[in-house]
């Protein structure tokens, strides 16, 4: 398995930031989205460094667990028609978009904190489904078609949101799978046809 450069240097960073920040409050503050303390341009960096912390050990390694065996795939498909670098673009760029609903939803609410690279996860999960929809993943074990795990990430995602509860910001997964697939048809509109072709023709 061919292992994409910039996929082990986003699990590398946020792993170490993440870990770093468990212990280290001040560290977490200075990350986390916090609508409310942004009320001046120079606290907007949260919209993307909340993305490189997370809740707990379980929420860091769902996340890179997904983006570590997902990212290189789709890296690999940047690289062959475009570049490297836009891979990289499209997972930085899906943590802020995926963050941007909850920011402007939550501006006079003090309360409300969030963190997780969840946006840009579910951007390159997405992007995986758009080039390879029913290629198979293994995920705990379990065989599946690309969509199919998609779809149930998206559907927890939305159950997780109206639950409430806790950091993690699952509004995230929703818009950071919705970017992932505009991003990624933009930048090669030429393989929409192929993938409304591939979606009714299952196979895996």
């Amino acid at each position: 398995m061919h292992f994409g450069t910039y996929t082990i240097l986003i699990v590398i960073i946020t792993v170490i930031i993440s870990i770093r920040a468990f212990s280290d409050t001040n560290l977490m503050n200075k990350l986390i989205l916090w609508p409310r303390r942004m009320d001046r341009p120079s606290e907007y960096y949260r919209l993307l460094s909340s993305g490189f912390i997370h809740a707990d050990g379980s929420h860091l390694f769902f996340n890179m667990f997904t983006l570590f065996f997902i990212g290189s795939a789709v890296e690999a498909e940047f690289a062959y028609f475009s570049s490297h670098f836009l891979y990289l673009v499209l997972y930085l760029a899906g943590i802020v978009v995926a963050s941007l609903p909850s920011f402007f939803k939550n501006k006079n609410n003090s309360y409300y904190r969030s963190l997780g690279a969840s946006g840009g996860v579910a951007a390159v999960l997405f992007s995986s489904v758009y080039f390879s929809p029913w290629a198979p993943l293994l995920i705990w074990f379990i065989k599946m078609p690309s969509i199919v795990f998609a779809l149930i990430y998206l559907i927890y995602s939305m159950y997780m949101s109206r639950k409430g509860g806790g950091y993690i910001n699952h509004d995230a997964h929703f818009w950071g799978a919705v970017f992932g697939i505009v991003f990624t048809w933009a930048i090669d509109p030429s393989h929409g046809q192929l993938f409304l072709e591939q979606i009714s023709h299952p196979s895996w």
